[in-house]
C-alpha cells in the first residue's frame, strides 16, 4: 500500500530540486541532439531506450510488469496522454518561439493543482498556495519576458498546441493520482508511458515527414544517452514515485524551477544570453514554492 503524505519532507524537496535541474539540462540536451536526430523521433528513441532499461531494472528486482491488476486500461490512457504531450510540445516548437512555448507549457502546474482541488479527496488547495503558484508563474514570465510580444497567426497555432500539451501533462498527473495507478509501482506506471510513447512517437515522426537520423556525431549521441538514462529512466521513475505519495500542488510548485535551470544551463553550456531579470525571476519562483509548501496554521491558532 502506498503511503500518502500531506507535506513534503527535506528529502523529497531536495529530490525535486535535483529533478528540475536535470529537466533543465534536458532542454540543452534536446537542442544539441537535434543536430543528429529529428525532434519527435528523438523523443521516441528516448522512450524506447528508457523502456529497455526499465524492463531490465524490473527483471533484476523480480518485479512483475505484466501481472493482471486492473490497471491496463488506465495505464494505456496515461501513456497516450504522455505521448500526446510531447508530440504537441515538439510540433508546437516549429510554429512558436521557445519563450512563448515555455510560458504556455507551465500553465500545467495550475491545471494540476486546480484539478486536484476539484477532483481528488484530501488535495484541497488553500488561498496562500494559489498565491504561491501565481508568484512562481510570474517568476517564469519575468525570466522569459524579453522573448514575448504579440503573436503572429503562425505563432498562435504553436501557442495553442503547447497549451494543449499542458492540459495533457495535467491530465496525466490527475489520472495517475485519481485512479488505481496510484497504488501501482512507479516502475509499472512509467512502463505504460514509455511503452506507449515509444510506439507512437516514431510513427508520428514518420507521418510528419521528419528527416529522421541525420549522421549524429558523438555529442549528439551523448545527449540522447543522457535523455534516455538520466531523464526518461531515472528521473521519471523518481517523479512518479513522488506523484503517488505527495500532494499535487506541493509537487507542481517546484516544476517552475525547470525553465530557469534550463536558461542557466543554456548560458553555461551553449553560451546563450541570460536576461538581467533572471535573479528576480528565481526569487519569485522560490517565494512561490515557499508559499505553496508552508505549513497550514493550526486550527484555532
Amino acid at each position: 500500500m502506498t503511503e500518502r503524505r500531506a507535506e513534503l519532507d527535506g528529502a523529497a524537496s531536495a529530490t525535486l530540486v535535483l529533478l528540475c535541474l536535470l529537466w533543465g539540462l534536458q532542454q540543452v540536451a534536446i537542442k544539441v541532439a537535434m543536430t543528429g536526430f529529428s525532434p519527435v523521433l528523438q523523443g521516441g528513441l528516448r522512450s524506447l531506450g528508457a523502456l529497455a532499461l526499465l524492463w531490465a531494472w524490473a527483471a533484476l528486482r523480480g518485479m512483475r510488469l505484466f501481472e493482471r491488476d486492473g490497471t491496463l486500461g488506465l495505464g494505456l490512457l496515461a501513456g497516450l496522454l504522455f505521448a500526446g504531450e510531447f508530440l504537441l510540445v515538439y510540433a508546437g516548437l516549429s510554429y512558436t518561439t521557445v519563450s512563448r512555448s515555455i510560458l504556455f507549457l507551465y500553465t500545467a502546474p495550475f491545471l494540476v493543482s486546480v484539478g486536484a482541488h476539484l477532483l481528488l479527496p484530501g488535495e484541497r488547495m488553500r488561498g496562500v498556495q494559489a498565491a504561491g503558484l501565481v508568484c512562481a508563474f510570474v517568476g517564469v514570465a519575468v525570466a522569459f519576458a524579453d522573448g514575448l510580444r504579440l503573436p503572429t497567426n503562425h505563432e498562435m497555432i504553436g501557442d495553442l498546441m503547447v497549451l494543449a500539451a499542458a492540459v495533457l501533462w495535467a491530465a496525466t498527473t490527475l489520472v495517475i493520482k485519481g485512479s488505481k495507478l496510484v497504488r501501482a509501482s512507479s516502475t509499472k506506471v512509467l512502463f505504460y508511458q514509455l511503452a506507449v510513447s515509444g510506439a507512437v512517437m516514431p510513427l508520428a515522426s514518420l507521418l510528419m515527414g521528419e528527416a529522421g537520423v541525420t549522421a549524429p556525431g558523438p555529442l549528439a549521441l551523448a545527449c540522447l544517452a543522457f535523455q534516455i538514462v538520466v531523464v526518461a529512466f531515472a528521473s521519471y521513475l523518481a517523479w512518479f514515485w513522488l506523484v503517488a505519495r505527495y500532494p499535487a500542488a506541493r509537487l507542481s510548485a517546484f516544476t517552475f524551477l525547470t525553465p530557469l535551470f534550463g536558461v542557466l544551463s543554456g548560458a553555461l553550456l551553449l553560451g546563450e544570453r541570460v536576461s538581467g531579470s533572471l535573479a528576480a525571476a528565481m526569487l519569485l519562483v522560490c517565494a512561490g514554492i515557499w508559499l505553496v509548501n508552508r505549513r497550514a496554521p493550526a486550527a484555532g491558532a
